[in-house]
């Protein structure tokens, strides 16, 4: 359907089935429909001279000539209108300007007035402010940069972890009983990070589930005292795994093997010579005749090494006849105090 024939169809729907003397009516009724949509609607002649509008919105009220429209925007409007003042054909363009709110946008569609005959009278332009849309738009392309960010450290990490899980491991079977719990491991921390909007999670949630996971009670085996600060993805994943590892190294040859024993876990700030204060985190465990493995194994590899240098931090971990100890530092940057 060609330009003319498309308004001959909306002047016959126009004049179909009204009574006269409601041009009043239809001229009231057009203008509340304006103003419910958020359309501005203007009519310039053929000289390009503004004849009449209809709901301006605020931000184009002309304050000085041309409104608040930059003028390289006006002359894209212009050059536009030109357009279809010599081709007839209908345009849409995209403007922006710049508001005490941010920027604004518009498109803006123009119509020719043709009459009878098919002549341009004038021009029709219809405004209808996409500001929100554009800000979604926006925050859509953020939130997918960011997933593709954390979607390539999370494999990174994976990737580490099944290397250094390799490493240790004495055979096929070994690698993979390690390397699935480590990863449930990492699955359970990721819940509880999506759960949070991708902002991070408690220290002592991320502890509990770790345990919960390999049917520890919390509420009977763990003593936590000190801070709980909310730990960013990245640290809630890595201090997870750290838990992790602890929690097995526990469950198979130390606190949480006994019905009777806890596991002490301590959290505090510590300045370091730095503003904000550093986190640290002491994992101790105590019970007559613990006795660890001897080799190294990726547990302490992770412990020692992978967790703190992901976090910029440092960390020991000390097995004894008798005691189990981890201690964790990391900067700010990592977790947000209350």
């Amino acid at each position: 359907m060609d330009q003319v024939e498309r308004l001959d169809q909306v002047k016959r729907l126009d004049q179909d089935d009204l009574p006269p003397g409601c041009d009043a009516q239809i001229r009231r009724a057009f203008n509340i429909a304006l103003r419910h949509t958020g359309i501005y609607v203007a009519y310039h002649d053929r000289s390009l001279t503004k004849v009449w509008t209809r709901n301006i919105l605020a931000p184009l009220v002309p304050k000085k000539k041309g409104g608040g429209l930059p003028p390289a925007q006006l002359e894209r409007i212009e050059a536009a209108q030109r357009h279809v003042l010599e081709t007839a054909e209908s345009g849409r363009i995209e403007v922006s300007m710049p508001h005490e709110d941010g920027v604004r946008w518009f498109d803006i569609w123009l119509d020719a007035d043709l009459d009878d005959d098919g002549t341009v009278q004038g021009i029709v332009s219809t405004w209808i402010e996409v500001t929100e849309q554009k800000r979604r738009e926006q925050t859509l392309k953020t939130l997918l940069r960011e997933v593709s960010h954390r979607s390539k450290n999370l494999l990174a990490i994976i990737q580490g972890i099944a290397s250094q899980t390799g490493r240790y491991s004495s055979d096929i079977g070994d690698f993979l009983t390690r390397f699935r719990g480590r990863l449930q491991s990492l699955s359970s921390s990721q819940d509880l990070v999506t759960s949070s909007n991708w902002r991070g999670a408690r220290l002592r949630e991320l502890i509990e589930g770790q345990m919960e996971r390999y049917g520890a009670d919390p509420s009977r085996s763990l003593r936590f005292e000190g801070v709980d600060p909310f730990l960013n993805p990245n640290a809630a994943l890595h201090i997870g795994l750290a838990v992790h590892e602890l929690v097995v190294n526990s469950m198979s040859y130390g606190a949480l093997s006994q019905s009777d024993a806890v596991v002490d876990v301590t959290a505090g700030l510590a300045d370091l010579d730095a503003n904000p204060p550093a986190l640290w985190l002491r994992w101790n465990e105590r019970f007559p005749s613990c006795s660890g493995p001897e080799q190294k194994r990726f547990g302490s590899v992770a412990l020692e090494r992978v967790v703190p240098a992901a976090l910029d931090g440092m960390a020991t971990f000390e097995i004894s006849d008798d005691r189990v100890e981890y201690h964790l530092v990391v900067p700010a940057g990592n977790f947000a105090a209350d």
